[in-house]
Parts: structure tokens; sequence; C-alpha cells
């Protein structure tokens, strides 16, 4: 699932006519590279929310024929926030575990790595493996706590969410359809129960979330491969 549904209040004005999944870096829309990795990781079939501009997003890439795969929309009235747009994707989603990723960040992860990692999630077992990466500039911080490969709300280092990861839909089974709901504080509860596993990736991310991160990204994408 492709997370398209945010206003990119940050992105503005750029986002007042343009949907910022749809923003070009590369000579290509943010949600292209995405879309293009996912079926290079062997993913065929994605589901992708949206809400302001959305029409936008389904004209452009329409049903997912011109990429090799098939997409699927869950349109929303309004945002419904991270958990609260999967759990109304989730008939399109299915009953097994699933990738999610933003809609605003670019990564060269390995996403088939992450997706046969995700396989054991279970309603019984852990129910989310999160990707992390190190802390950028903007958000010192970090979120969770990283060790041995498991995933706590407190505790140092901290990590920052890469804003990719693998879900068991149970997850998301409190949360009623239609309604607005975050994902961080489901995954804390996930975490303070022991059920959350992590890996740290060390390679390219970018929140794509500002005009001048955007040109960042436009300018890696534009330079000769070496």
């Amino acid at each position: 699932m492709i997370l398209a549904a945010g206003r990119g209040e940050r992105m503005r004005p750029l986002t007042d006519t343009c949907p910022k999944p749809l923003l070009q870096a590369g000579g290509k829309a943010l949600i292209v590279w995405q879309i293009e990795r996912l079926r290079a990781a062997g993913f065929d079939e994605v589901a992708i929310n949206h809400a302001h501009l959305g029409a936008m997003i389904e004209n452009a890439l329409g049903d997912g024929r011109q990429f090799g795969l098939r997409i699927r929309y869950s349109p929303e009235t309004e945002a419904l926030e991270t958990a609260g747009g999967i759990r109304q994707a989730l008939p399109l989603l299915g009953d097994a575990p699933f990738l999610a990723i933003n809609g605003d960040i670019f990564c060269d992860a390995d996403l088939a790595a992450l997706r046969a990692a995700g396989e054991t999630l279970s309603p019984e077992g852990d129910l989310a493996r999160l990707l992390m990466v190190p802390n950028p500039e903007h958000h010192p911080a970090g979120d969770f706590h990283l060790a041995d490969n498991r995933l706590h709300r407190d505790g140092t280092p901290r990590r920052t969410f890469s804003g990719i990861g693998v879900y068991h839909p149970a997850l998301f089974a409190g949360i009623a359809p239609g309604s607005r709901a975050a994902l961080g504080p489901l995954l804390r509860e996930a975490m303070d129960a022991g059920r959350v596993s992590g890996a740290l990736h060390t390679g390219y991310w970018l929140d794509v979330g500002t005009p001048a991160r955007l040109s960042e990204l436009d300018e890696r994408l534009r330079q000769p491969a070496a």
C-alpha cells in the first residue's frame, strides 16, 4: 500500500494544484519511482489511498498496467491519518501481512527482503516490522529504540521510522472503518507487548517533505550514474 492521502502543507504552494505524490524529481513523479521499485521487488498488486486532488492520482496512474502491476484505490473524503487510511483499505489488502510505504519518501532499501521478513507476522506473534533509518537533521530525536532487531518506545539510541513497514491486518482490528486514527499509538502499544521487530537501513533515504528536499532529490536523480 502506498499512503498518498496527505495534504502536503509543507509543500505549498506546489501542492495547491498537484497532489504531493505526483510532484516530480528526476523526471518522474515521486509515486512512480515507488511503484517501479515495488514492481522490481516482486509486488504485483498495489493499493493507494488518496484524498486531496485524488482524481489526479487515479488519472495519472490508471489501473497500473503501464507499470506491469495492478493498482486499486481507496478514496477518502478527508484524510484519515495513517492507521485510519490503512484500516479503510483493508478490504483491498486481504488477510496476509502487507507492506505499506509513505508516498512522500524516497528510499533505496531492499523491499523484497523486508517483504520476506514480514511474512512471519501473525495475529499471535509480531504484528509489525518497521524499517528504521539514522536520524536526519530535521528529526534529531528519532522515534523508537532499536535493539537486537526489536523496537521499543523508550531507550537509546533512538532511530527514525522510515515510513516503510510490514503489518499484519490484526494490528488495525480495533479501528472502525472510516475513522481517523494515527499509527503511532498502535505501534507503541504493540511494542509494549513485545510484538514489533525492526531493521536499520543505512543507505539512501529522504523524507521529501519540503520544496528544498524535493530539489535535493531532483538534483541527485539527475546526476549521471557512476
